[in-house]
Order: structure tokens, then C-alpha cells, then sequence
């Protein structure tokens, strides 16, 4: 059986085939009731528009990238941030009735192959996850006048819409609570210093510290479990009486206990323990971790939300979302 055409569409509903294609790319310039009999005409045809020349008449492929600025085995991790950002933001776009299409900028070699895509027209928007502090896209998407916004506060001086949550804060959630149970010698392990999720985390427990007139007692990793095992050794090398630690992420948290774990400190009698982000293996680590829990799904939906916005105004301000501690046994 032959594909319906446009002109059979506007054969049965007895008008031209410039009205059907203005209603079927959603044109408000046609009354209703011409809409509702070339509506009825396609559900009686069976008419599927050409997406291809849908697009030429709208300039709009439906597609929206999603840029992850990692390499492909930190995003295929054990790491859940990822998977969760991307099911989440997948999910909100399918809603919205897009495509997302997903990159990874791990690379320089990549960095010049996602230019190149986005540059060819081959989305409407771009969305931008785990940007480092050299990362060049977000100047080169805005000098390209493409719809971009970032999850989590850019790490360049490039004037961006965001989603963001509270790091700063959620830090100082964090250390403050270990300040209310009486610990005196509090230490971090804090994320990369050219992300800004771990710069202002480091920022919060400074703050946090400055307050009490404590000192700072800082290792940094890289948000991997192994990296917070190691940071945890360094820092027990460095200052063997510390009492608690706050961790910038909860997968250097599980590597921070194990740590403490084969050197035979106890936790929390020892050394009490708060990590950040609330995964779904916090709760299963011996003891059960208290962490600062941010709405990584929330997030991730309102990103897209502030893309879709920016379609319509060409405007947004940054979005913030406030974080939550959440205590379990750890300390």
C-alpha cells in the first residue's frame, strides 16, 4: 500500500495542500474548523508527515543532544549519577514529544566531532553534564546561538542558563552536624577543584569550619571509590587523631569506610562519616551512610524544562534546588 500523501490529505479534506501542511506543522494561521477536517482526513488516511520535510518547513529536527563532558568509562561506571541524569532528562524530553541524542566529550578529538554535529543543524538544543573547567563547548555552542543549558553551574565565564542544587550549603549542612555531635578535628575529601560541584562543596565545609574557628584537614579525589580510599589513607597518615569526615560524594564515602574499616576504626565511634548525593547504595553500606541527599531526578527534569523554555522566551535564570541531610548510622 502506497504512503498517504499531502495532497491526498487535502484532496479528502477538500482544501490545499499548503493548509494541510500548515496544520500538520502546527500553524495557529487556519480557523478550527479547517483544522478539525484536515485532522479527520489524516486519521481516516492514515497520514504520517516526512519528518525530513517537516523539519525544512519548521526548522526543527526534535532532537535535543546531551553532551556528557566524560569519557566512556567513568559515564558506564558504577557511578549512578549518570544513568540517573540520563534516564531522567530522556524521560522529560519523550514527554515534551523529543529526541535526545547522546555524546560523550571525553576528548579533544570529541570536543571537535560534537561541534561539527550541533553546528550541522542536527539538534534544536544542547544540554551540557559534567563540565570540567577547560571544557571549550559551552563558548563554541553559544557562538553558534543554539539553545544550551548546563546541569550544575558552568565551570567558565560564559553567561549560561542552569540547574544547579545547593552544594555550597548541603556542605555546610553536612559539617555542621558533625559539629552538633561533638566532633573536633573534622576533615574532607574533597571532589575535583576544576568542577565546580567540588569546589563549592569544599567551599561549604570551609565555611562551615571557619565558623567553629576549626582548622581545615583536606585530601581531594576524583568522586570514584577508589580515589576516596586512598584520600582516606592520606588523610589518617596526616592527622591520625581526626574524629569525622566529610566526603563530597557518596561513592568516595564507601571508599573512605573501607578504609577506615582495614585500619580498624571504628565508625561511627571513631571517626563518623557524611557523604553527599544520597544513592541508592548509601543505605547499604555497614554502617548505613548519612548523607546530604540533592534531587538528582528533579534536576535533571528541570533542565530540561529550562531548555524547552528557552525555545520559546530565549531567556532563563539559573534554577537552585535545595538539598537535604539525611541521618543514618555513620554518624
Amino acid at each position: 500500500m502506497k504512503r498517504p500523501t499531502l495532497e491526498a490529505v487535502a484532496a479528502r479534506a477538500g482544501v490545499s495542500r499548503a493548509t494541510v501542511s500548515r496544520v500538520v506543522n502546527g500553524q495557529m494561521t487556519v480557523t478550527p474548523q479547517i483544522r478539525d477536517a484536515v485532522m479527520r482526513a489524516v486519521d481516516e488516511l492514515g497520514y504520517v508527515p516526512n519528518s525530513a520535510a517537516r523539519s525544512l518547513v519548521t526548522q526543527r529536527t526534535d532532537s535535543i543532544a546531551l553532551v556528557v563532558s566524560e569519557p566512556p568509562t567513568r559515564v558506564f561506571s558504577e557511578d549512578p549519577m549518570f544513568s540517573t541524569v540520563i534516564r531522567s532528562a530522556s524521560l522529560e524530553l519523550e514527554a515534551a514529544d523529543k529526541q535526545v541524542v547522546l555524546m560523550l566529550g571525553g576528548s579533544a578529538q570529541n570536543h571537535a566531532r560534537i561541534e561539527r554535529y550541533i553546528a550541522s543543524g542536527h539538534v534544536d538544543g544542547v544540554m551540557l553534564i559534567s563540565m570540567h573547567g577547560a571544557d571549550p563547548l559551552p563558548s563554541a555552542i553559544a557562538r553558534m546561538g543554539v539553545p544550551v543549558v548546563s546541569y550544575g553551574r558552568p565551570p567558565v565565564p560564559v553567561p549560561l542558563p542552569y540547574v544547579d542544587n545547593d552544594n555550597v550549603g548541603g556542605a555546610g549542612k553536612a559539617v555542621r552536624h558533625l559539629l552538633d555531635g561533638g566532633r573536633r578535628r573534622i576533615a574532607t575529601i574533597a571532589g575535583p577543584q576544576d568542577m565546580v560541584g567540588g569546589q563549592d562543596r569544599l567551599k561549604g565545609y570551609r565555611d562551615a569550619l571557619r565558623e567553629s574557628d576549626r582548622r581545615s584537614i583536606v585530601a581531594v579525589g576524583d568522586f570514584t571509590r577508589e580515589s576516596g580510599a586512598v584520600a582516606m589513607r592520606h588523610l589518617l597518615q596526616d592527622d591520625p587523631d581526626l574524629d569525622a569526615v566529610f566526603v563530597a560524594n557518596d561513592l568516595m564515602a564507601i571508599g573512605a569506610l573501607q578504609t577506615l574499616r582495614q585500619a580498624g576504626r571504628r565508625v561511627p565511634d571513631d571517626v563518623a562519616v557524611v557523604g553527599f548525593d544520597d544513592i541508592e547504595a548509601a543505605r547499604f553500606t555497614e554502617p548505613p551512610l548519612t548523607t546530604i541527599r540533592h534531587p538528582v531526578i528533579e534536576q535533571a527534569a528541570a533542565m530540561v524544562r529550562l531548555l524547552l523554555g528557552l525555545f520559546n522566551d530565549g531567556a532563563a535564570d539559573p534554577v537552585i534546588l535545595p538539598t537535604e541531610l539525611v541521618v543514618r548510622d555513620s554518624a
